[in-house]
């Protein structure tokens, strides 16, 4: 098998950037400020990025290699997972682009229990805020077209990508909220939902396809 230079960069770069817009750091990073009833020290955000950031990695890495079987237990194809995984995706960059924190990743009821959790590292910064069921049809898109080892490392790649990127930002939380404020905010949220809306148009119209063909 020839191994195509720009075509395997390519593929990560696609992946990672799916994955860190779905993930949206950012968001997560101004609900931990906001979800603290007290500042937080430097401590409190290098405790919270790094509980986050292997929480979210350790989930996604068990979807990648385990959320097929299970899947395949209840007979659904990937093309099934590919329609659903869009028009979730859908209803979140139509929140984005709207400048709100889409409630497909999480509830307001999960963003209200951040505030009242005196650790709010595992539950709910890094579930459901960040690895929430919109990540979760992403991964498992990817991972059913990755159709050799080399698309499955790439994968790998990306969520290793992605959890340096989630670590960064919840480490420099105070300093990226205060340089950005709530407009800057919206507008990162708004950029991120029309790429996580071109992603769901594309996972919608293969799956589509891809359903459409054996009848």
């Amino acid at each position: 098998m020839e191994f195509n230079y720009f075509v395997h960069l390519q593929t990560l770069l696609h992946y990672s950037v799916g994955l860190i817009t779905i993930l949206n750091p950012i968001a997560a990073a101004a609900i931990m400020i906001s979800s603290s009833p007290s500042a937080l020290t430097k401590e409190d955000t290098e405790e919270i990025s790094q509980k986050a950031t292997w929480t979210v990695m350790i989930a996604s890495f068990v979807t990648i290699f385990l959320g097929n079987a299970i899947f395949e237990l209840f007979g659904i194809t990937p093309s099934s997972v590919m329609v659903i995984g869009g028009i979730v995706l859908l209803l979140m960059s139509i929140n984005m682009l709207q400048g709100k924190i889409p409630e497909t990743s999480h509830s307001l009821e999960e963003s209200k229990e951040a505030i009242l959790k005196e650790n709010i590292s595992i539950i709910p910064i890094g579930i459901p805020i960040l690895f929430g069921p919109g990540l979760i049809s992403t991964l498992m898109i990817f991972k059913a077209k990755s159709v050799n080892f080399i698309d499955i490392s790439l994968l790998v790649m990306a969520v290793v990508i992605s959890g340096l990127i989630i670590y960064l930002t919840l480490k420099n939380a105070i300093f990226l909220t205060r340089v950005l404020g709530v407009v800057g905010l919206k507008i990162m949220t708004r950029i991120m939902g029309l790429v996580v809306g071109a992603i769901a148009a594309q996972f919608i119209v293969f799956g589509i396809k891809a359903l459409w063909q054996p009848l």
